[in-house]
């Protein structure tokens, strides 16, 4: 992996008593993603500590090209149309250029 890989990182704030259903779909895209995509090199679900029912995505693609094919898999499609339901907020998708290693 490259060390300028491109970094997507997604934030969810998801609904009292839904996380589980939540991070049912959110692990099937992040395996679908890294099995899946060559171009995926890491798919994180991340429930940060003391955040209530906060989920963090931190994903790593070879390049923006990788992420956009990400865009149109049907394992996305499947997210897309299972978590709205399950969440509170999604806030703002951060994009940054992985620096090390």
């Amino acid at each position: 992996m490259s060390a300028n890989a491109f970094v997507v990182i997604a934030e969810f704030q998801v609904k009292a008593g839904q996380l589980d259903a939540f991070l049912t779909a959110a692990q099937d895209d992040a395996q679908h993603s890294v099995t899946d995509e060559p171009g995926c090199r890491q798919f994180d679900v991340i429930c940060p500590e003391a955040a209530g029912d906060t989920v963090v995505f931190y994903e790593v693609y070879d390049d923006r090209a990788a992420f956009d094919a990400h865009l149109e898999t049907p394992h996305l499609e499947r997210f897309r149309k299972a978590f709205p339901p399950l969440i509170v907020e999604e806030r703002p998708v951060r994009f940054a250029t992985r620096q090390h290693p």
